[in-house]
C-alpha cells in the first residue's frame, strides 16, 4: 500500500530480458530514499511510476525489480529506456502520515497525455483513458498518475484533467511528460467497489483507450 507521495526520482541503469518479462535496475536518488537504501531488503515492495514491484536485489548498484508480461502490458514500464527517470515510493508504514490517498500500486491501464495548458509555472494537464476508468472518477476525487496522488479537476467520458503545482512538476516525471506520452493510471479503490456494486453483472471491458 502506498500514498502517492513520491519520495524521489530514480534513474534506470539497466534493462535486461528476464523470461517473459524484464529486470529493471534503478539507482535511487540522493535523497531520503538513498539514505534508507540499507533498509531496503529483498522482497520489499516499492512503487515504480506507481506500479508496485518487488525488490529482488539491493546492492551498491541500485535496486533490481522484475516486471512480468502482465505488468508490461498494463503499464509504461516496458517503454522505459536506460537513463530514464522514474518516480519512487516505498510502501506505507503503519505509523506514517497519509499525505495523499490510499494507492495500491495496481495499475488499471495506460493513459496518454492529450493536452497541456500552462499558466505561468502551473500546468493543467489532460489525460486520455478508457471510458471504464472515468466511470470510477469524480471531480475533486483522487487519482494516481505515474504513482502521483492527484486531485481530479474535470472528468469527461474518455479523459480527465489535473492541476499540477510547480513542486510536483519539479520532483516527479509529470514535469517532463509531453503530448502522447504514456502514463500509469490507477483509480481510487473506492470508485472500483462502488461501480461493482452498481453494475455487478457488467463484463470486464477491453482497452478502449482514446488519446
Amino acid at each position: 500500500m502506498f500514498t502517492g507521495i513520491v519520495e524521489g526520482l530514480g534513474i534506470v541503469r539497466s534493462i535486461r530480458e528476464d523470461g517473459p518479462g524484464l529486470e529493471l535496475l534503478v539507482e535511487p536518488p540522493d535523497s531520503a530514499v538513498r539514505d534508507a537504501a540499507d533498509e531496503v531488503r529483498i522482497g520489499e515492495s516499492i512503487a515504480i511510476n506507481g506500479c508496485c514491484l518487488t525488490v529482488v536485489r539491493s546492492d551498491a548498484d541500485g535496486w533490481a525489480f522484475q516486471a512480468g508480461a502482465e505488468t508490461l502490458s498494463r503499464t509504461n514500464l516496458g517503454e522505459l529506456r536506460i537513463g530514464d527517470p522514474v518516480n519512487l515510493e516505498r510502501s506505507l508504514t503503519a505509523d506514517a502520515r497519509i499525505g495523499g490517498h490510499f494507492v495500491q500500486g495496481h495499475i488499471d491501464d495506460i493513459g496518454r497525455v492529450n493536452s497541456i495548458e500552462r499558466d505561468g509555472e502551473w500546468v493543467n494537464m489532460w489525460f486520455g483513458v478508457p471510458d471504464r476508468l472515468t466511470r470510477q472518477m469524480v471531480e475533486k476525487g483522487s487519482v494516481a498518475v505515474d504513482g502521483v496522488s492527484l486531485t481530479l479537476v474535470q472528468v469527461e467520458r474518455s479523459r480527465f484533467s489535473v492541476a499540477l503545482i510547480p513542486h510536483t512538476l519539479e520532483i516527479t516525471t509529470l514535469g517532463i511528460r509531453g503530448i502522447g506520452d504514456p502514463v500509469n493510471v490507477e483509480t481510487d479503490i473506492l470508485g472500483k467497489y462502488i461501480e461493482k456494486m452498481l453494475h455487478p453483472d457488467a463484463a470486464p471491458a477491453g482497452s478502449d483507450l482514446q488519446a
